[in-house]
């Protein structure tokens, strides 16, 4: 085989399995999208201060691990928390979303931006980087677990406790 038809048969694989990744990847960018849209229609149901409507994108028995590091455990719990700080409307933008390609694992990876703002005049108090993971269950795409990271603050954002455990 000489260095030219090596290359080209090099060349054709490589086609072909672009081609195959291309074929495969509207089901997971459907997919992708519709995390992407439970997402905005939780940050919405935050940004309304309707938590009950919030907390239906949890799973029951979601884990939370909280910007500065405080540990919540359960969709109760996280609800809680979250009218616990009326002060402050959270928003995640995710820049990534990841679904599993494995049809026994409805699975998907959510990263991004997240900012804390304060609730009556919008001024940005906290910020950082959040990962998630979703499940799909009976059809809906379900937050099982997050893990926020604080980055930033300003005004009376950077007095919060940092938890130590």
């Amino acid at each position: 085989m000489t260095a030219f038809s090596t290359r080209l048969t090099i060349a054709a694989v490589l086609a072909a399995g672009t081609f195959a990744l291309v074929r495969t990847a509207p089901q997971g960018s459907r997919e992708a999208a519709a995390v992407r849209a439970a997402r905005a229609a939780q940050n919405t149901a935050i940004a309304a201060h309707d938590l009950d409507r919030a907390a239906t994108f949890w799973t029951e028995d979601v884990v939370i691990r909280s910007g500065l590091g405080r540990v919540v455990q359960g969709r109760a719990s996280y609800r809680a928390a979250m009218a616990a700080d009326s002060v402050t409307v959270f928003r995640r933008e995710p820049d990534r979303v990841d679904v599993s390609d494995n049809d026994r694992w409805p699975l998907a990876f959510e990263s991004g931006t997240w900012t804390g703002r304060g609730a009556r005049d919008g001024r940005p108090l906290i910020r950082g980087r959040y990962a998630a993971q979703w499940i799909k269950r009976d059809g809906r795409w379900l937050i099982r677990a997050e893990v926020f990271v604080a980055l930033g603050c300003s005004g009376t954002g950077c007095g919060r406790p940092l938890t130590v455990q």
